[in-house]
């Protein structure tokens, strides 16, 4: 029992560390979506999400592998990665020039927002197919006890919604975090597709200098907030 809890303890830390980035895709795709349909949007997609990967679970566990070369010497894993990577960039890159451009879509406020939840939702479970399966895989290696890596899956998607809305909300009042976020999800993308690709990325590559961008970052939010409070002080 000692060691299930272990275990299960483990694969709940590995699935938040992974789920930072699905709170950056989230946050990225609830932003189109009115401001006070945003909680139900977030909650929906982290649920069906949720529901996907413990089928997908169940799915992996009956299939003996998803390494088997399906096309050429790509495995369904891959594909699945490549195609994930390339919507990833192509909706990290397309929202950093509307968010540039301050470009408007006109025919998403004619369709009274019910248009644009849907597709976000969907955005949100098919992305996160993209960034479980390999989590899901890593986990079936780790332990043959269903219970535990489905405690792990629940236990992790309370987490990544109870924090979903405080650090949404936070990159989307500020203009210069939502596109630092933006970049990190191009890196990504760019990273998933290349493990599709048979390109293994160190992890550590990644993150130190996401992890070094928004310390920077900080310290640029700060310098701006004590110059604000100096020039109200001295405006009194």
């Amino acid at each position: 029992m000692t060691d299930s809890m272990a275990l299960l303890a483990l694969l709940i830390g590995l699935e938040l560390v992974l789920g930072i980035d699905n709170i950056l895709v989230i946050s990225i795709l609830v932003s189109k979506i009115e401001k006070e349909r945003r909680d139900f949007a977030r909650v929906i997609g982290l649920s069906l999400a949720m529901v996907v990967r413990i089928i997908m679970l169940f799915i992996l566990l009956k299939l003996a592998t998803l390494t088997n070369p399906v096309i050429s010497q790509f495995s369904i894993r891959d594909l699945i990665l490549m195609a994930g990577g390339m919507f990833l960039l192509w909706k990290a890159v397309s929202e950093i020039h509307h968010t540039i451009e301050k470009e408007e879509k006109h025919h998403e406020k004619q369709s009274g927002g019910s248009v644009v939840m849907t597709a976000a939702i969907s955005q949100i479970v098919l992305l996160d197919i993209v960034f479980s399966i390999d989590s899901v895989i890593t986990a079936i290696g780790l332990t043959d006890k269903v219970w535990v890596i489905i405690s792990a899956v629940i236990a992790s998607f309370s987490v990544l919604l109870f924090f979903a809305k405080p650090v949404g909300e936070f990159i989307l009042k500020r203009p210069s975090i939502k596109i630092l976020a933006l970049s990190f999800l191009i890196t990504i993308g760019i990273t998933i597709f290349m493990e599709g690709m048979h390109k293994h990325v160190p992890k550590a590559y990644i993150y130190l200098p996401m992890g070094f961008a928004l310390f920077v970052e900080a310290l640029q939010l700060r310098y701006e907030h004590n110059k604000a409070k100096k020039e109200k002080a001295g405006s009194l």
